[in-house]
């Protein structure tokens, strides 16, 4: 028997990841603020179709959106540490790196009563302290790198990047990696973003889009017996109304496939039982 998983993950950043980029005038603000309209949006539709799913949050949303975070965490879904504030930890000195993830995990603890089980870095982008910091801290998993598509693996610690010999790999740890792709994440499909120095036109065909994220399951479905295929939403990018129903649709056509919808967590101790 197959046991194909699906994490529908959503990264509640709200205005938080355009903050980090310094956009902070009311707009851009607004634009951020759209997802506190979509997360109960996101809410009612898993629960029309029993799924339970992953939320990570920077600490600074759940302070600004507690009643929404509250209701994540009633409707039994997970909440993820997404560090405090969006800047990536790689911009980030190591002492306001691991204050930040600590700071994250209080937040949560106060919402959960435990401490989050995943990470995943803003902007996915680690930095060379992130993954002593997670081991440090108790984390099972993390979530912000691509070396595979939908098998889970270990994350190393100690590699050694060269730009005129080999490659040198540090050892395993502990840490589970639950890999992700920029082609499964809303944002660069749908978002128009214009900075000083750079255009994300963004603003695809939701439908175009909705094929490739089923294809990529089936491309599973076809070639192995067990895997998970973790797709990245942010609730002001998928919230919007036609991106519900692409949504929608993406759920209906993961069950047709034999999809069995799973949290982070429970996906990572699937795995670690298989090991």
């Amino acid at each position: 028997m197959k046991d194909l998983m699906a994490c529908l993950t959503f990264d509640f950043d709200a205005m938080s990841g355009l903050v980090a980029r310094g956009m902070m005038t009311p707009t851009p603000v607004s634009r951020g603020e759209f997802g506190a309209v979509a997360v109960p949006r996101i809410l009612d539709l898993l629960k029309r179709y029993g799924i339970k799913s992953s939320f990570f949050v920077p600490g600074v949303v759940i302070g600004t959106y507690p009643q929404l975070c509250e209701r994540i965490v009633a409707e039994g879904h997970e909440l993820g540490n997404h560090g405090w504030t969006h800047v990536p930890p790689a911009s980030l000195s190591p002492e306001l790196e691991e204050e930040g993830l600590v700071r994250g995990n209080e937040a949560i603890f106060k919402l959960t009563g435990r401490n989050p089980a995943g990470y995943r870095s803003p902007s996915w982008d680690l930095s060379d302290h992130t993954v002593g910091f997670l081991l440090r801290h108790g984390f099972l998993y993390e979530s912000s790198m691509m070396a595979n598509d939908h098998e889970p693996y270990r994350v190393r610690q100690g590699d050694v990047v060269h730009t005129d010999k080999p490659m040198e790999f540090g050892k395993e740890t502990s840490l589970v990696e639950m890999p992700i792709s920029w082609s499964l994440d809303d944002f660069p499909h749908f978002e128009f973003l214009r900075t000083s120095a750079s255009l994300m036109p963004g603003l695809m065909n939701a439908s175009g889009v909705l094929e490739n994220w089923l294809n990529d399951f089936e491309y599973m479905r076809r070639t192995c017996d067990w895997g998970v295929l973790t797709y990245t939403c942010h609730p002001y990018v998928i919230g919007r109304g036609h991106r519900m129903l692409m949504l929608e649709r993406l759920i209906e056509g993961l069950l047709g496939k034999g999809a069995r919808f799973a949290t982070m967590e429970t996906a990572v101790r699937a795995y670690l039982e298989r090991a």
